[in-house]
């Protein structure tokens, strides 16, 4: 079995990282989830989006391969952080929405693959840290970029520095998740969430997705200007005319992606 693997059911991506028993976020590991994401950019016109989860039942993501930071250098230690930042960039900027069913540990590079899905969805029984300072370092996969977005300077500091373990329900009250379902039931949450997306207008979703992404880190003035040339862009496709006379004819939409 690859590392990372998929299957397409209904124009959803169910992408899986097995690489048991932790799902360690090793180099192999890393690199079979970004070939997984270039592999289901070839055909996304055959997707809607898309789920991430962990296989096995231990974990989604435990953290890195600890074992390869004994022979680390400056040097080799940038140009790992760097090849990195490229494979998370990869799925967080994916062309259609990413979903992070989450179960058991979700610790260290795991949360911070979790941070660049769209929206995550756990486990009740799933645990959340960034333990990194136990081993006298910190987050580098861009935990300490992306994580603002979602907590606050404070919280995100206590988290850090401390190293602790929190619960589902804690992430969920610190904004770090957006749902916590029983156990056994996250997959199916997350899917719902993603047939729901799939029956929506792919053009308009995937042009907020971008909106989104690229208008947190800019000035209004900026941001607006993102936002008006791709909503305008939209105007000129197929599937905007179709949703507007759906609506009018109070019929369900047909959209072709185009």
């Amino acid at each position: 079995m690859d590392l990372a693997h998929y299957e397409i059911k209904d124009q959803v991506a169910i992408v899986s990282i097995d690489n048991p028993p932790l799902n360690a976020l090793d180099v192999a590991t890393k690199l079979a989830i970004e070939k997984v994401f270039l592999e289901l950019d070839n055909i996304r016109e055959q997707i809607r989006a898309v789920v991430l989860t962990g296989g096995g039942e231990k974990a989604f993501v435990a953290g890195a391969d600890i074992k390869a930071f004994v022979d680390l250098e400056p040097e080799s230690a940038k140009r790992r952080l760097m090849r990195s930042h490229k494979v998370y960039e990869v799925v967080e900027n994916f062309s259609r929405p990413v979903i992070a069913a989450i179960h058991g540990f979700c610790f260290g590079g795991g949360l911070e693959l979790a941070l660049c899905c769209d929206v995550r969805y756990a486990s009740d029984d799933a645990q959340f840290g960034f333990p990194e300072v136990k081993l006298s370092i910190f987050p580098g996969n861009g935990g300490t970029a992306r994580a603002l977005y979602f907590l606050g300077m404070g919280r995100f500091k206590e988290m850090v520095y401390s190293g602790e373990t929190i619960s589902a329900a804690q992430a969920l009250q610190y904004g770090l998740v957006e749902k916590v379902t029983g156990q056994g039931q996250v997959m199916e949450a997350a899917l719902g969430l993603a047939r729901k997306i799939a029956k929506r207008g792919p053009l308009g979703v995937a042009a907020a997705k971008k909106a989104i992404n690229r208008n947190r880190d800019l000035p209004l003035h900026e941001a607006l200007e993102v936002e008006s040339d791709l909503w305008a862009g939209l105007s000129a496709s197929h599937d905007m005319k179709e949703g507007a006379k759906a609506f009018i004819e109070k019929r369900k939409p047909v959209y072709l992606g185009k």
